[in-house]
């Protein structure tokens, strides 16, 4: 029991009773990776493995018993890991191990209808922030304050940044929020929080979970998995059932370019705070390419220098949708639906 914190001995002690019968593990193993603040360890019980997750501190939103009411939905659809012992009291949940193998080279026969089973999913709560109103729509809400932050904090010359927070408006301004889009989502869709057991997927690490708009889920894990347009197609296809049709792609690219803009908007101010010099320039790698370390762990995104890099990728790919025919068409034919 020495890798639990002394206070949370007692507690994890009572749910190796409840779940397995016995006082403690045969062996225990850190698992490391993520941002969230939990501890998390394989334990091996009886022989078998299992994940154990110890709840010590979280962001204000993503409290255990949110956490733990969303798994209770997630687990039996098949999502999530089945779950073993659950406490919202002592913050300790024990799951089934899923020992990851590689991802397979084309993800998005796997990804979309896992998306679609989790976007059928009932009775996910809200996302509920102090800064935002309590709203169906107050993700993006909060994309918005932290892009107006982003603009009034003037990191990076008004030269490379003023087309897109202007762009950024008239996308706020005509872009349609729709409440049949708003979904029971994960909101954390990075490889680290998907397992591939080598023959299907599963997701973990839900503090994220809440409402939310389906793009926000589609848009996120297409940064890592979806690569050129015939991948989008496919992608989209699949996941709503049908041919996606136009105005569909073009709710998913906007959800894209708003989300290059929300990770930049998110990442440079706590860069900046860590101490990365945030250079007067947009020099990054290749989207592709830094993505593909991302999935393959060659990217960490722990030290501040790695996460302005992150945030200049994503302002690039935001700068080069701005560029593409594709982003006033894609506006053009949403904003129909907006303004009716």
């Amino acid at each position: 029991m020495e890798l639990i914190p002394t206070d949370k001995q007692p507690a994890v002690a009572r749910a190796l009773s409840t779940a397995f019968g016995v006082s403690t593990f045969e062996s225990i193993h850190p698992l490391v990776g993520g941002l969230s603040p939990a501890l998390v360890f394989r334990i091996v019980v009886r022989g078998a493995s299992y994940l154990l997750r110890v709840i010590v501190a979280w962001p204000g939103y993503a409290g255990p018993a949110r956490q733990f009411r969303i798994l209770t939905a997630a687990a039996p659809a098949g999502l999530a890991p089945a779950i073993r012992h659950m406490s919202v009291e002592d913050g300790i949940l024990i799951t089934d191990f899923i020992a990851p193998q590689p991802f397979p080279d084309r993800m998005v026969p796997h990804l979309a209808p896992l998306l679609r089973r989790l976007h059928a999913q009932p009775n996910f709560p809200r996302m509920q922030l102090p800064t935002v109103a309590d709203t169906p729509h107050a993700y993006r809400d909060w994309v918005n304050s932290m892009v107006g932050r982003l603009e009034a904090a003037r990191l990076l010359p008004e030269s490379l940044t003023a087309d897109l927070f202007r762009r950024h408006a008239e996308i706020e301004r005509l872009d349609p929020r729709t409440d049949a889009d708003v979904v029971a989502c994960h909101n954390d869709l990075k490889p680290q929080n998907m397992i591939f057991d080598g023959t299907r997927l599963w997701l973990v690490d839900w503090e994220a979970g809440f409402l939310n708009d389906r793009y926000a889920d589609l848009a996120m894990a297409a940064n890592f998995f979806v690569r050129d347009d015939a991948e989008e197609t496919a992608y989209l296809d699949a996941y709503f059932g049908e041919p996606a049709g136009d105005y569909r792609r073009a709710r998913f690219f906007l959800a894209r370019h708003v989300q290059h803009l929300a990770y930049a908007a998110f990442l440079l101010p706590i860069a900046a705070k860590m101490g990365a010099a945030i250079t007067p320039d947009l020099d990054a790698p290749d989207f592709q390419d830094f993505h593909r370390r991302l999935v393959t762990n060659e990217i960490e995104m722990k030290t501040a220098e790695e996460r302005a890099l992150y945030a200049k990728v994503h302002l690039n790919a935001a700068r080069s949708n701005l560029a593409s025919p594709r982003f006033a068409a894609s506006l053009a034919l949403v904003s129909r639906t907006r303004t009716g």
